[in-house]
């Protein structure tokens, strides 16, 4: 296989810039303006956002998850509590999150403390999802090994039969994590790679706004 030259590949960033002026002074309002100017340019899957987790001891992970709620408490998504990032989560409850809307030369950076919410939220987003993801929860053991794809399926039609025609009830493994705001980061792609990064760090008056450089 011909190894591709990755050190010559570039591609120039030209967008209009992000001032302080423009940012403004809550991250959340400038993140769900961001949010939606990426779910109307019709991105694809624009709530996926690369999850790092880490064990007691530094080793990291991570992985692309699903945002499913932002608000001022944080960044929800929903896992199994027993999958590696859930087992990291117990170990090490901080994580940090990028979501990155490539087309717009833009990138969201996160980092917090992170907790499960309720079982009452669990159980609302649990019922939103069709029914085969419902299945799907309740069958497959996350980021265990299993013996062959046909042995995870042999175990969803177990399931299927269990429920028949009843409704699926949320396992117990399975739910909700908040990413705390922390930290939250915006970086807007700029000519010559001097991109505009600013930084909100949360304090107990509210945020503190910082320009890195690129």
């Amino acid at each position: 296989m011909e190894t591709p030259d990755l050190a010559r590949m570039r591609a120039e960033y030209a967008r209009h810039g992000l001032d302080e002026e423009a940012a403004g002074d809550d991250p959340l309002a400038l993140f769900g303006q961001w949010l939606n100017e990426a779910i109307d340019a019709d991105l694809h899957e624009p709530n996926a956002m690369a999850l790092a987790t880490a064990t007691r001891t530094g080793r990291p992970a991570v992985r692309i998850v699903l945002l499913k709620g932002l608000d001022e408490r944080g960044l929800t998504f929903f896992t199994s509590y027993e999958s590696r990032k859930g087992d990291e989560l117990e170990e090490n409850p901080r994580a940090a999150a990028t979501m990155l809307w490539h087309p717009l030369q833009r990138q969201v950076r996160v980092e917090g403390a992170v907790t499960r919410i309720d079982e009452a939220e669990s159980d609302t987003y649990f019922q939103s999802r069709p029914r085969g993801s419902q299945i799907g929860a309740v069958a497959s053991p996350q980021s265990r090994i299993v013996p062959s794809r046909e042995a995870l399926e042999q175990r969803v039609r177990e399931v299927e039969r269990v429920f028949g025609g009843h409704e699926v009830v949320r396992p117990p493994i399975w739910g909700g994590y908040r990413i705390a705001l922390d930290s939250v980061e915006f970086w807007q792609g700029r000519e010559s790679r001097l991109h505009d990064r600013l930084r909100y760090t949360r304090r107990d008056s509210g945020w503190r706004r910082d320009r890195l450089a690129p």
